[in-house]
C-alpha cells in the first residue's frame, strides 16, 4: 500500500527519506538546532533539495556542524571553505555561519541552552497546524517574524523570517504536514 505523503517532497528518495524520517520531528538538541539553522542559512534563495544532496559535504567542510569549532574559524578556514566546490561557495552566507556560531554560544549562556531559547516562543510544544492543502502553508507567519527579529537583534544572518519558518518546519516547532499525510499524526 502507497502511503500519502506531502507531496513536496515528490518521488526523489533522499526527499522521500528526509520527509519521513525528520521533516516535522521535534528537535530538542543544541548540535542537530545548528546544523539546521547552517542548512536553512545556505538554502536561503535555493530548493532544499540542493541542500540534502550537499549534506554530507557540509558536515565534512563544518566539522560536522560543531559550532565550538565553526566560531573559531580563521581566515584560512574561511578560504578553504570559499574553495570547496562540494558546498554552496557564498562568502556571505559562509561569514553568516561563522559569526551565527559565535552568537549560537551567546544564547547558550544567557538560557542554558539554544534548545531553551528557541522553544520558549512556542512554551516547548509544537505548533500542531491542519492543512488540507500544501497551497495553505504559509511561507512565514508572525511567530517567525518575531523569532527573526529577535535573532538578528541577537547578531544573527541570513535569518529573515522565510529561513526562520523553514527551520521550524524542519525542527518540528510546527507540524505543517498536511493533514492526509501519513506523518501528520506521527509527529
Amino acid at each position: 500500500m502507497n502511503k500519502i505523503r506531502c507531496s513536496w517532497c515528490g518521488n526523489d528518495p533522499l526527499y522521500v527519506e528526509y520527509h519521513d524520517s525528520e521533516w516535522g520531528v521535534p528537535v530538542y538538541n543544541d548540535d542537530k538546532l545548528f546544523e539546521f539553522l547552517i542548512l536553512e542559512t545556505f538554502q536561503a534563495g535555493l530548493s532544499w533539495i540542493t541542500i540534502l544532496r550537499k549534506r554530507e559535504n557540509f558536515r565534512k567542510a563544518f566539522d560536522n556542524f560543531n559550532y565550538k569549532e565553526i566560531a573559531n574559524y580563521t581566515e584560512e578556514k574561511f578560504d578553504e571553505l570559499i574553495q570547496d566546490v562540494g558546498i554552496i561557495r557564498n562568502k556571505l552566507k559562509i561569514k553568516a555561519t561563522i559569526s551565527n556560531a559565535v552568537s549560537f554560544m551567546e544564547i547558550q549562556k544567557e538560557f542554558g541552552s539554544f534548545s531553551k531559547y528557541i522553544w520558549s516562543f512556542t512554551d516547548g510544544k509544537p505548533i500542531k497546524n491542519n492543512w488540507d492543502d500544501l497551497n495553505n502553508v504559509p511561507a512565514t507567519t508572525e511567530l517567525s517574524d518575531t523569532i527573526s527579529k529577535d535573532l538578528k537583534k541577537r547578531g544573527f544572518k541570513f535569518v529573515g523570517s522565510t529561513v526562520i519558518y523553514a527551520h521550524m518546519q524542519a525542527t518540528g516547532m510546527v507540524n505543517d504536514h498536511v493533514k492526509e499525510c501519513f506523518r501528520y499524526n506521527e509527529v
